[in-house]
């Protein structure tokens, strides 16, 4: 039991509560009122402390299945939980509010799993209030200390009261489609009332009590950033003074990194000489330096130079940070599915005379029939939102298309960019691997231009949209319809975990207005436009990885394959390790559906269940209610694909998109989040600049170096994992499945299954054929193997999408 700080000695009320009722009175039985009158006994200074209470109770009383608790100080406490040896354990961890707060009673039920209908007598009713009180009822300024789950759409990420510039859409209308968020009540804005008010400097976005950071985690995130705003103060300092902090050359992007030896100070004689002296002194301050510098990423392994090799790109594509763009090209040219009658016609520039030269003596028709090209599309997402993102300060991009050939070695080869900007055809140009040293240069700033276009669409539909915004509907579903009780609550319970946190956080500070994501990446203040247009094209059924891998066209059914799946590109880190964890994963979640459901009769009648899966589909993700594509909850299996699905996204995709942004992603020359220029073009000013020194001409095109640490203090801190992680394959307490040796030894199996997995992973980096992820300089692919340690690892699977 962890405390606050106590003012009035009064005491915790506790009444244990029986499964079974009066069979006069149909009243729950009780037991009688037991006080504890605990800061008695409390030692100062402890994290926690244990403490022992007796209830009187009538001989019929029966099996105890839950616990009231009534706080009856004036601070909240928290409850880590109960244990009645022998007979019943309760898990609690969860804060409790004082009674002149929260007057009604607080109840804890056994880890004893129910189904609805088999839920005892005498906790039927605390099943149902318990639920309601969760649900709240969408009224009113949600406050810290509240548990209430509830939906809102996104009308928080602008502030309309300092000025039209900073309004921002509301996504989840009609015209800006988005899922739901955590409701919190805030008051309008002044300027415009269909726009929440931001939140005061001084406080904090809510979240129900219980999802906020606490301990460990809160800790280690706030000395993330307080070393990220020591980091950013020389280079800051340097800005001001040069009043433009532009990299002049490469060296000075080297000197934001530690290097990889540090001369270490040997001890002097009393003989030393002055000059020792100076240099002891000069020492002394390089290691000050070096101190307040960022770690070497591995994504610098893959440069030559500076510049990111041909084939870095496409081994990016495959086992970056960015693994869910890459698809195969079915039609030459690439066609775009934007709205000729708003947009233009949008043919493409790329023509069989640009790619014939590198596919190996084949021709584009057979290439394409033998499945060796590929492509990473932006074109579509751009294009709309070109013409403002252009106009802002220091934002110069592209609508790219890059054409990849898969070479007979695995991997893959850019053959092709084509560069688009809106004003018609006359507007795109294509490039080719370079033939001189003018054609190298050109060619080094449209790779940066396709990286950049990657990196945008990586952290704003991949990473923000697939996996925070449009899980979070789940998880406020799941604690709004199952019960505690519920067998699919007590699975799904790690895979919540501050996700709703993090996502307020994120609304504070990351995809709001003149937030990180604006400030750092192309899109500026079009992203929330370039989330909402993404998400007229998200599909749940589509998040399952095989289903993923399929629509992309880098996969094919094979009955003949171990999982019934053939890889188009047999090197494929992403994919390969992927389908591992996916199976293992679908054969845990089938094994325990199936425990607690014998057949498609009991998944339709548990009420429960379908209110969950409804409100889902129906408020959740309201803009997709009436899609043809959800699936049914109809049997056993439809709800294994659901829950293999959700949990999948929240635990191993996020993993894959999130936890090597500073490894794999922190080296802006190689992925910068932005461009400043365009290409330069004979006749205009900046074609002499360029001819005369292209190295400066491209990192000029980069941010500068204060933009370049504090994205690189933001990616660094989204990269960490904390101390009191929690990774797929653990559990702190298995005893939530109490009675179920069942469930408990599917669960050690489904964790054994990991640590293979991880082996394999081990091995496959190991084995110099694949070329994506064993090679000189080439770094292992290990973002899916399941453990890690703390802080930034480039590996490490937690159960819920979190930092």
């Amino acid at each position: 039991m962890m405390l606050p700080t106590m003012h009035q000695q009064r005491g915790i009320v506790f009444q244990l509560v029986s499964t079974e009722i009066q069979p006069r009175t149909l009243e729950t039985k009780l037991s009688n009122p037991v006080e504890l009158e605990f800061l008695k006994q409390f030692k100062v200074g402890a994290e926690s402390s244990t403490y022992k209470v007796e209830f009187e109770i009538d001989s019929d009383f029966g099996f105890p299945g839950a616990i009231t608790v009534t706080n009856k100080y004036d601070k909240e406490i928290f409850l880590e939980g109960f244990s009645i040896d022998g007979v019943v354990d309760i898990v609690c961890n969860s804060w409790v509010q004082p009674e002149k707060i929260h007057p009604e009673d607080r109840v804890f039920f056994s880890n004893k799993a129910y189904l609805p209908c088999y839920t005892p007598a005498g906790l039927k009713e605390l099943r149902k209030e318990e639920l309601r009180l969760l649900r709240g009822n969408g009224k009113g300024v949600r406050k810290r200390c509240e548990r209430v789950y509830d939906y809102d759409v996104y009308n928080d990420l602008g502030n309309p009261d300092k000025g039209r510039e900073n309004m921002r859409p509301i996504l989840g209308t009609t015209e800006y489609p988005s899922p739901r968020r955590c409701r919190t009540g805030r008051p309008p804005s002044i300027t415009d009332k269909k726009c929440e008010s931001c939140v005061n400097p001084s406080g904090e976005t809510y979240v129900p009590r219980d999802e906020v950071f606490e301990g460990m985690r809160k800790k280690a995130l706030d000395v993330e950033k307080l070393k990220g705003t020591t980091r950013n103060l020389i280079p800051f300092i340097r800005t001001c003074i040069t009043k433009c902090g532009d990299f002049k050359q490469l060296s000075d992007v080297q000197q934001i990194y530690k290097r990889k030896h540090i001369h270490k100070m040997k001890p002097e004689n009393v003989a030393s000489t002055r000059w020792s002296l100076l240099m002891n002194m000069s020492r002394i301050r390089n290691n000050v330096e070096e101190h307040f510098k960022f770690n070497t990423p591995r994504i610098i392994n893959g440069a030559s130079g500076w510049c990111m090799k041909d084939e870095e790109l496409g081994r990016q594509a495959l086992a970056g940070i960015n693994p869910l763009s890459i698809k195969r090209l079915e039609a030459f040219p690439p066609l775009s599915d934007l709205d000729p009658s708003i947009y233009g016609p949008q043919k493409s520039a790329l023509k069989e005379e640009h790619i014939i030269s590198h596919l190996d003596g084949m021709s584009v028709q057979k290439a394409i029939a033998e499945k060796k090209l590929f492509i990473l599309d932006y074109h579509d997402v751009y294009i709309p939102f070109l013409n403002g993102m252009n106009v802002q300060e220091d934002r110069k991009a592209y609508a790219t298309r890059t054409i990849l050939f898969l070479t007979p070695l695995g991997t893959l080869k850019p053959i092709a960019i084509e560069l688009s900007l809106p004003e018609g055809e006359s507007s795109k140009q294509v490039l080719t691997p370079p033939m001189d040293a003018t054609s190298h240069w050109l060619w080094q700033i449209a790779k940066a231009h396709v990286c950049s276009n990657d990196a945008g669409v990586h952290q704003l539909v991949h990473h923000w949209l697939r996996t925070h915004a449009c899980m979070e509907p789940f998880i406020i579903a799941t604690h709004r319809q199952l019960s505690v009780m519920h067998p699919i609550f007590k699975l799904l319970k790690p895979h919540l975990k501050h996700t709703l946190q993090i996502n307020g956080l994120a609304r504070e500070a990351l995809i709001n207005e003149g937030g990180i994501i604006e400030s750092f990446f192309s899109p500026g203040k079009y992203s929330t436009q370039i989330i909402s247009a993404a998400y007229k094209d998200w599909r749940f059924d589509m998040e399952a990885l095989p289903a993923d891998l399929i629509r992309r066209g880098v996969a094919e059914p094979d009955p003949t394959q171990p999982h019934g799946l053939r890889l188009l590109i047999e090197d494929y880190p992403y994919a390969n390790d992927g389908l591992l964890m996916w199976f293992a994963l679908e054969n845990f979640v089938r094994t325990y559906v199936n425990y607690y459901y014998r057949d498609g009769k009991m998944v339709e009648s548990d009420n429960e269940l379908q209110a969950w899966y409804s409100e889902v589909i129906n408020v959740g993700h309201a803009d997709h209610a009436n899609a043809s594509w959800w699936w049914t909850l109809s049997t056993p299996s439809d709800l294994t694909s659901i829950l293999t699905t959700f949990i999948w996204v929240v635990s191993v995709q996020h993993a894959a998109v999130n936890f090597g942004q500073y490894p794999l992603g922190g080296y802006v020359p190689m992925r910068s989040p932005h461009m400043k220029k365009l290409l330069p073009r004979e006749g205009n000013p900046e074609y002499k600049e360029f001819m005369d020194d292209p190295e400066g001409y491209l990192l000029s095109c980069l941010p500068n170096l204060f933009e370049t640490t504090k994205f690189l203090s933001v990616v660094n801190i989204l990269s960490q994992h904390s101390p009191d992680e929690e990774y797929i394959g653990q559990r702190k307490d298995l005893s939530e499945w109490a009675g179920e040796p069942e469930i408990v030894e599917a669960f050690y199996k489904f964790s054994m299954d990991v640590k293979r997995v991880e082996k394999e992973i081990e091995k496959r980096n190991k084995d110099s054929k694949r070329r994506n992820r064993c090679g000189a300089g080439i770094p292992p692919y290990d973002l899916l193997i399941a453990s890690s340690d703390p802080g930034v690892t480039c590996r490490g699977v937690p159960n819920s999408i979190t930092i």
